[in-house]
């Protein structure tokens, strides 16, 4: 009788030790859960949204433009942002009058309010290298989005995953 406590114990401990493994593995290289901190994805993702970040579809593909991305912070690599894809490797970025345009051919960007403007003090230009990309928050009001404006465009490395589900709050539960 000992020896099948024993062994029930030590079936339990490597039970516990395999689903801690494998918990690591999948966070580490499948998916990872994701905060939004402040309003700069405003009107569709909210402070303290919490999202499923998919790590593994980076070893498939490349981001697209229009998905949301987590990045480490180009100010901060320990700190993760959150931001929508609009342009994409080899592509020119420019600003002007309000809008966007990708390589001469403005923008539609149909996830923004109608009425959205994005600020800019001067037509800007971009020319995206290889793997790089540039995000932008969908809240474009002054002050309220630290991105790609304003710290240039973010290589692929630093992208960590691409969202598509928001778990909280449970009211809002599902794809983004």
């Amino acid at each position: 009788m000992e020896n099948s406590g024993k062994s029930e114990i030590l079936s339990w401990i490597l039970t516990l030790v395999a689903a801690v493994v494998i918990a690591l593995i999948v966070r580490t290289f499948v998916f990872n859960i994701a905060v939004v901190n402040g309003s700069s994805m405003e009107k569709t993702l909210h402070d303290r949204d919490v999202l499923i970040s998919n790590r593994a579809v980076l070893f498939i593909r490349n981001p697209k433009r229009e998905e949301i991305v987590v990045f480490h912070s180009p100010t901060d690599n320990k700190k993760l942002n959150i931001k929508r894809v609009i342009g994409l490797p080899g592509e020119t970025v420019e600003l002007k009058d309000g809008k966007f345009y990708i390589n001469g051919e403005i923008l539609a960007e149909n996830y923004l309010e109608d009425d959205a403007y994005t600020l800019s003090n001067s037509d800007e230009y971009w020319q995206l290298g290889e793997n790089e990309y540039f995000l932008v928050g969908d809240n474009r009001n002054p002050g309220k989005s630290f991105d790609s404006r304003a710290t240039g465009p973010v290589n692929k490395s630093e992208i960590t995953g691409i969202t598509g589900l928001r778990l909280f709050p449970f009211n809002q539960f599902g794809g983004i």
